[in-house]
C-alpha cells in the first residue's frame, strides 16, 4: 500500500483530501506545517508527498528544498498544491524541487492521475 504524506495547514482541505485518498486505498499521514512535513517525511518514509506551499513555520517551498537536499528524502516525489495558479508560481515550485504542481481547488481526477504517474515509477 502506498503511503502519502499530506502537508496541509487548512483543516477542511486536509480532511477532504485525506478521506478521498483513504477511500482510494492509500495510507495517509498528515502534517500541519512545513517543519512537521520535513520531520514526518524522514520518520514515515512516504511514497509521495502532497505539499501545500502556503504553510506556517516553514513554507512549502523551503520544506521541499530541505527534503530535496537530504539524501534520505530527495527521492520522494513532491507534488505542490497551491491556490496560486500563476506561471511564476509553478516555476518557483519546480525550482524549489517539487516534481509536479497542482492548483486549488483540487481537481481530484487530475491530481490522482499525477500521483499515479509518480507511484508507478517508484
Amino acid at each position: 500500500m502506498n503511503k502519502i504524506l499530506l502537508v496541509e495547514d487548512n483543516e477542511m482541505n486536509r480532511d477532504m483530501l485525506s478521506r478521498r485518498l483513504m477511500r482510494k486505498g492509500y495510507e495517509v499521514v498528515m502534517a500541519v506545517d512545513g517543519q512537521q512535513g520535513v520531520d514526518m517525511a524522514r520518520s514515515e518514509a512516504p511514497n509521495l508527498i502532497l505539499m501545500d506551499l502556503s504553510l506556517p513555520v516553514l513554507d512549502g517551498w523551503d520544506a521541499t528544498r530541505q527534503l530535496k537536499q537530504s539524501s534520505e528524502t530527495k527521492h520522494i516525489p513532491v507534488i505542490a498544491l497551491t491556490a496560486h495558479a500563476m506561471t511564476s508560481d509553478r516555476e518557483k515550485a519546480l525550482e524549489a524541487g517539487c516534481d509536479d504542481f497542482d492548483t486549488k481547488p483540487i481537481e481530484w481526477n487530475r491530481l490522482l492521475e499525477k500521483m499515479q504517474q509518480f507511484l508507478k515509477e517508484s
